[in-house]
């Protein structure tokens, strides 16, 4: 046999397993990755900001061929509860990822709070212009700033209003009324200028004082209002679409940075699947067919609660949902929120997310 030709052969038949191996294991870097990534998650697993998380775990996974594995911690347990303080602690590589709501890291991100001027933005259409237009490009790349990796965006929903007191159509109707809210100080002054008495605790604590009647009602969206079974603290819930809580799946920066391109992808198409997944969970029965449809077609899901509202009233709870003329005379009354927030939040954002609504 010619040397040459054998010579020839002979690096043939090295090269093609080496290139099988390449197309079995597509992963640079295999075998370099945690046994583990911890995902901090504020609720729980029956939340269907929960079971996003869950569906987030799942698909990078797969899509990973199991070299990268998501455990999430439920109910902020790796924060000891303290879930404002989420966003440090991924940055600081404590915790290597997050689902969050941008209430929660609006402290580290201010420009979050875009999200909690009241009456702002009101409509589902407007939310994904939002997210979708420069007014998210911006959010995003402030939290690169601050070393954290934005994925994609979830939902927890907008925030509706409870109690068990009175219908709540006026601004009036709020006067004197004790409402638990969540941390972030913006709420506390948009509840302040409707002459209402906020209150920030923890939802343990809530329920003992709504028990006791310490407590008149709390703000939080059906997809929070249905697992908590607030029925059996509250008879009054008010739609009225006050402000919207969007929530981001987002990664350490200097971890993302070193995984290979492959994983990255792979990691970003589940992000975006299972934020899809999410936000049709939240708004299933709120939109009309349009999120019931995207998970029967595109997740083979069925889900449990077809029409929320329907459902409550089922469960004894009287419903008041807004005008458009009502919302603008909450709107008005909270006008020195506007003027306190917009200089924080930044007020080029807030033209820009003027802009992305109207187009």
């Amino acid at each position: 046999m010619n040397i040459n030709i054998f010579k020839h052969h002979q690096h043939i038949f090295i090269l093609v397993p080496l290139i099988l191996t390449l197309i079995v294991c597509p992963y640079s870097k295999a075998g370099k990755f945690k046994k583990e990534y911890k995902m901090q998650v504020t609720v729980g697993p029956n939340f269907y900001w929960g079971r996003g998380a869950a569906k987030f775990a799942e698909l990078v996974n797969k899509k990973t061929l199991g070299q990268i594995k998501i455990k999430p911690y439920y109910g902020s347990s790796l924060l000891q509860g303290a879930q404002l303080k989420s966003a440090q602690l991924v940055a600081k590589g404590v915790i290597d990822c997050a689902f969050e709501s941008t209430i929660n890291i609006s402290s580290v991100i201010p420009e979050c709070n875009l999200f909690s001027l009241p009456f702002f933005i009101n409509t589902y259409e407007n939310l994904d212009k939002l997210e979708q237009g420069q007014t998210g490009r911006v959010i995003f790349n402030a939290m690169k700033q601050k070393r954290l990796m934005p994925l994609a965006w979830g939902e927890n929903g907008f925030r509706q209003i409870t109690n068990d007191k009175k219908s709540i159509m006026r601004p009036k109707d709020l006067k004197g009324l004790k409402i638990r809210v969540v941390g972030s100080p913006i709420f506390i002054d948009i509840f302040r200028e409707l002459g209402a008495d906020p209150v920030n605790m923890n939802w343990g604590d809530a329920i003992t004082a709504f028990q006791q009647d310490v407590v008149d009602g709390q703000e939080n969206p059906p997809g929070v209002l249905l697992p908590v079974q607030i029925w059996q603290y509250h008879n009054q819930v008010t739609f009225w679409n006050y402000l919207a809580d969007p929530l981001i799946f987002y990664w350490n920066k200097k971890q993302w940075n070193a995984f290979p391109k492959d994983i990255k992808q792979a990691i970003s198409q589940a992000a975006i699947e299972a934020g899809r997944f999410e936000k049709a969970l939240c708004r299933a029965g709120m939109d009309g067919a349009v999120s019931t449809t995207i998970l029967k077609e595109e997740f083979n899901y069925k889900t449990d609660i077809a029409d929320p509202i329907k459902f409550l009233n089922k469960k004894g709870m009287k419903i008041t949902i807004l005008s458009d003329e009502q919302q603008a005379s909450f709107k008005a009354a909270t006008q020195p929120v506007y003027k306190k927030w917009i200089p924080k939040i930044g007020k080029n954002l807030v033209k820009e997310a003027k802009k992305d609504m109207k187009d």
